[in-house]
């Protein structure tokens, strides 16, 4: 398995070699008038990447709070549940085996 990985991540570098070498290009970004910025058409696409990146894991890192939150609470309701039945069950019936014994034969 550790080989494959390292294909894998072999590959990946590859090919993110070799984008950047296709897409050296310079860019411009002009906004309003906020300094021109000229970086590689490269970066640009590999920091929007990056951006994406952290933003789903913020997002994904906010839900999982959130289920955490709703299974604890789903917890302690079955919990509260449980401890309901329990109280409301009627007591078991212990029967008097002396008083219940053969008929006689």
């Amino acid at each position: 398995m550790k080989v494959f990985y390292l294909i894998l991540t072999i590959l990946f570098a590859f090919f993110i070699v070799t984008f950047s070498q296709f897409n050296s290009l310079p860019v411009t970004i002009r906004y309003y008038y906020i300094k021109d910025l000229v970086a590689p058409a490269y970066m640009l696409i590999f920091v929007a990447l990056l951006a994406g990146v952290i933003i789903t894991g913020l997002l994904g890192l906010v839900e999982r709070f959130r289920l955490n939150r709703t299974i604890a609470k789903q917890n302690k309701t079955i919990r509260d549940l449980r401890k309901q039945l329990r109280e409301n069950e009627p007591p078991p019936i212990i029967e008097d085996r002396t008083k219940t014994s053969h008929p006689p034969s």
